[in-house]
């Protein structure tokens, strides 16, 4: 036994004889730090009362304006809402967000989403690809309101599973969909023989919110149906017509300002 394992050793032993064990010596060069039992002011913990923040896994929805309430208010009282405003509004996000709701309370068997495949103002020509490649580009608004609400995993899984069902306005003719919620966005880019079709695929047990911004049209003009559709809608019973202004946007201030003059 080498001297300095003796001089451990004894030492060891000594405490023990005493009843004292100064943690001190193991302490300084122990790799394990004890975690703070305190829970006071800096400290972390699980427990919802000592942290003020509204977090979970799943962002809480909330309406930021008057507008948004409105328009949430609308969706869960009506079977048909037209939503219109500006960009920035929230339209789509809470459109989706509504539907994601839904989904995950069994309130419904599927989503449907549908968007028409027009080009802003450009032709972008070609592109590679089967269908779902070709038409990804003008559908990426979609997945990122969904991916927003559930993981990008879950979005494929919903999507495989066919609870989850994205397709452009060209592929909706003829078709009755039953127990959905059935979002149709950019409606400002279809034209009242669309809109009429889109509408009247409305089935049983199903909810659709169409959105749109009737000043920025990709058509020529006096094509979209979109204004002409909501005030002939307007005066209907049971159907929702809500416009949204430049207060109710949420996207940076300066899209407010330029809406205003652009």
């Amino acid at each position: 036994m080498t001297k300095r394992a003796a001089i451990k050793r004894q030492t060891r032993e000594t405490s023990r004889e005493h009843g004292v064990l100064d943690s001190r010596q193991f302490m300084e060069d122990s790799k394990v730090r004890r975690l703070p039992t305190h829970t006071g002011h800096g400290g972390w913990s699980p427990y919802p009362s000592n942290d003020d923040r509204d977090q979970a896994y799943l962002k809480t929805l909330k309406p930021k304006s008057d507008g948004q309430a409105e328009l949430m208010t609308a969706i869960d009282n009506h079977n048909m809402v037209l939503a219109l405003g500006p960009a920035g509004t929230g339209k789509t996000y809470l459109a989706v967000a509504k539907a994601v709701e839904a989904l995950e309370a069994g309130k419904i068997g599927r989503i449907v989403l549908s968007r028409p495949a027009v080009e802003a103002g450009e032709s972008i020509g070609f592109l590679p690809g089967d269908m779902e490649d070709k038409l990804a580009p003008y559908l990426r608004p979609l997945y990122d309101a969904l991916s927003d609400r559930l993981s990008m995993k879950r979005v494929k899984a919903l999507m495989a599973e066919g609870l989850i069902e994205i397709a452009p306005i060209g592929y909706m003719r003829g078709r009755t969909l039953n127990n959905a919620f059935i979002v149709v966005d950019e409606a400002q880019n279809c034209t009242y023989v669309q809109l009429k079709m889109l509408l009247t695929r409305l089935g049983w047990h199903s909810t659709m919110v169409v959105t749109g911004d009737p000043q920025q049209s990709d058509l020529l003009p006096g094509i979209s149906g979109l204004s002409d559709i909501a005030e002939r809608l307007l005066p209907v019973p049971n159907i929702a017509v809500v416009k949204l202004a430049e207060q109710d946007i949420v996207r940076h201030p300066l899209v407010a300002s330029m809406i205003g003059v652009l």
